[in-house]
């Protein structure tokens, strides 16, 4: 086919904006090293033709496209390994050390390991994700959080090195998900043998959903109910070699296989796994939080909560995951509408780019700045966990300090804002995808990747309702805190502002403020409702949670939404200061759309618990719509900063050079069905009904 030159439309984008692309990429990747970085590692596989698919995975069936996903995968890894050995080689010659063979497996290590899978270049290479992507997300993390020094030396280095241990995080069960504690899988503890014996007693606790076990891992953290001589000791995990290291046959009492196709990650190898009778030795239980000694002691562990850190590390990355996701989407829907002409603003004028129609604008730039801010807040959540888990380390070794107080505020933060990043996300990829009209349907545009990853990330770690129920039952201890003037947590701390809302000029804080006050407003009301439901209607505690499960999860959704404006608009005057004038400018208008756009969706709750007018409300669409109009001109020069490849995209709507219906219909072409003039069918179906011999 003829080279196809870049689209007009989208040239004069480019030329009309008023920032360039390149310093937004710099700003986004957080340097100017760093993006030559990522962009070298892109080249270095992306440049090399075993990672091209000749067939789109859409045509492929379930089982081809795991088998491909882990072909791909295996090489992925291979070829990765490949680039870190020489790049740390090169940092050892530059410092006048010897080389080494490997980076050392830590938690940033694992971090870094886990974007890459999970950021561009995973998603470019693995659009439906991939079996072994659960092994480096939470089998590592697990071993590094929850093993003591001993496990680690036997086990971590193996794993990290791929040496013969491929993990998953086996805890959800075919009854139960997210409340952890109806898990019905059983390890009981031969003190004669010092032995865990490991059962699926009913079909309910079949391990259900995690990834890479159907056919792919031969080891699992098992998350199980532990009794000793009978008596329970909650839910703890081990570690089960469920297929044999050589051969990968199931081991002796394991019942194991993938569960089948789903809404989307499709490479992601989901499995089911059984016990009967599985005996491992005592050690296999994980011990750096709560141990067993071998005459069956059990030692709890001082923080319970850190049983459930590797979920609190997970969640901590999915509200990036989801960010991720959104703005791949809003990259294609923004090029689309750049290049897509349609239905003539003035009767007798050309059809204009849809993006010119301000309908249009109202579906694509809102989901740009929520995508960035986003990135703001998870960057800020990471560094909470960072700090935190540090705290508790250092004090498990002796070193003064704290960390347990703000283990609880960061289980809160992360269940809340991975509850309303991940609904946020869903709902705008499907606008998104929706903007592009009958085109964005097609698989090849893929959204329905980005959006199947985006509706799993939705209910995995955590459903939805039962993670702001979690967060909301925080909430109503720090109000009844509040309420005894004791010491909040910061993300809190606006509960002890009783002003009302004072209409300033300033609008932005006019609405974090009318946030925050609704905020409270629902965190007492629920609190309220609570108390009556208990005192009058004599209800329990826990029903009368369950009455007011509707305000508390209200209560929870604001507090969410606080969070994700006030540390925005914190972090725009730091924007403004480490970027020039031109690209501050167009992030403080992202950050002021996303804010103003939070409270237009919020708008019942503000309304009911703040006296706000017309006229409040109507500079309040002024202002939203005057940012519309700003950031149209750099709409195209904005995607173009985040940076993604066309491989990353993976869309025939989305690709840097605008060539959309040269790409539908060589995709088209593509199609199997089309690489022959007649299908088989036609004899064996068609040719009979048309001469009426059914």
């Amino acid at each position: 086919m003829e080279k196809w030159s870049d689209c007009i439309d989208l040239r004069r984008e480019r030329e009309a904006a008023t920032i360039a692309s390149e310093d937004f990429a710099v700003w986004w990747a957080g340097g100017r090293a760093e993006l030559e970085e990522r962009r070298a590692l892109d080249r270095f596989f992306f440049d090399d033709p075993e990672f091209d698919d000749a067939v789109h995975p859409s045509c492929m069936s379930y089982k081809e496209r795991y088998e491909h996903a882990l072909a791909k995968g295996t090489k992925f890894l291979a070829k990765l390994r490949q680039w870190q050995r020489t790049r740390l080689n090169q940092e050892k010659e530059h410092q006048h050390q010897g080389p080494e063979d490997e980076e050392t497996m830590d938690i940033k290590a694992l971090h870094n390991y886990r974007q890459l899978l999970s950021g561009p270049l995973g998603t470019a290479l693995f659009q439906q994700s991939f079996p072994l992507r659960l092994h480096f997300s939470m089998f590592l993390s697990t071993l590094l959080n929850q093993g003591n020094e001993e496990q680690q030396r036997l086990w971590l280095g193996r794993a990290w090195r791929l040496d013969g241990i491929i993990g998953t995080y086996a805890q959800t069960e075919l009854g139960h998900g997210s409340y952890v504690r109806g898990l019905e899988t059983r390890a009981d503890y031969d003190v004669e043998r010092e032995e865990f014996v490991l059962n699926t007693p009913t079909l309910t606790g079949y391990k259900w959903w995690p990834g890479g076990l159907g056919h792919t891992a031969n080891v699992v953290v098992v998350l199980a109910q532990l009794y000793i001589r009978g008596q329970h000791h909650g839910l703890q995990q081990f570690l089960v070699r469920i297929r044999d290291e050589q051969t990968h046959q199931p081991m002796p009492g394991i019942d194991v296989g993938d569960i089948g196709p789903k809404l989307g990650a499709n490479g992601v190898n989901n499995g089911f796994l059984a016990f009967r009778n599985v005996r491992i030795p005592r050690n296999q239980m994980l011990m750096q939080h709560a141990q067993v000694l071998a005459d069956g002691r059990f030692v709890k562990a001082s923080q319970p909560l850190l049983v459930y850190g590797t979920m609190v590390f997970v969640r901590v990355m999915i509200v990036r995951d989801v960010m991720f996701g959104l703005l791949q989407a809003a990259t294609i829907a923004t090029r689309y509408a750049a290049v897509r002409r349609q239905s003539p603003i003035e009767p007798n004028a050309p059809e204009p780019q849809i993006l010119n129609h301000l309908t249009q604008q109202a579906k694509i730039l809102p989901e740009i700045a929520r995508g960035v801010c986003y990135r703001l807040a998870a960057n800020d959540l990471w560094s909470f966990y960072q700090r935190t888990m540090q705290q508790i380390t250092e004090k498990g070794k002796g070193t003064p300090g704290g960390g347990e107080g703000q283990l609880a505020e960061l289980h809160a933060l992360s269940c809340c804002l991975k509850s309303v990043c991940t609904q946020d996300a869903v709902d705008g990829i499907d606008v998104l995808r929706k903007s592009c009209g009958g085109h964005g349907y097609m698989a090849s545009a893929n959204f329905d990747s980005i959006h199947g990853l985006a509706c799993a990330a939705f209910t995995y770690e955590g459903e939805h309702t039962v993670l702001l129920l979690q967060t909301a039952r925080f909430l109503m201890r720090q109000y009844a805190n509040a309420n005894a003037k004791k010491e909040l947590p910061a993300s809190i701390c606006y509960l002890r502002n009783a002003a009302q809302l004072s209409w300033g000029s300033d609008l932005l804080e006019n609405v974090a403020r009318a946030l925050e006050i609704s905020a409270t407003e629902q965190v007492r009301e629920a609190w309220q409702w609570q108390l009556e439901q208990r005192t009058r209607g004599g209800h329990t505690e826990e029903q009368a949670t369950n009455l007011a499960g509707r305000r508390l999860i209200a209560a929870a959704t604001l507090h969410g939404h606080v969070q994700l404006v006030r540390n925005s608009m914190r972090q725009m005057l730091e924007l403004k200061r480490c970027v020039n004038p031109q690209l501050g400018e167009v992030l403080q208008q992202l950050v002021e759309l996303f804010v103003l756009d939070t409270c237009l969706r919020q708008l019942g709750a503000v309304l009911k618990w703040n006296s706000i007018g017309a006229e409040q409300l109507q500079q309040l669409e002024q202002r939203y719509e005057q940012l519309l109009a700003a950031l149209r001109s750099n709409a195209v020069a904005i995607v173009d900063g985040f940076d993604f490849d066309d491989r990353v995209l993976g869309s025939t709507l989305g690709c840097h050079d605008g060539r959309v219906y040269e790409r539908l219909m060589e995709e088209a072409r593509r199609n199997p069905l089309n690489q022959e003039p007649v299908n088989a069918t036609y004899q064996t179906h068609l040719k009979p009904l048309l001469k009426g011999k059914l």
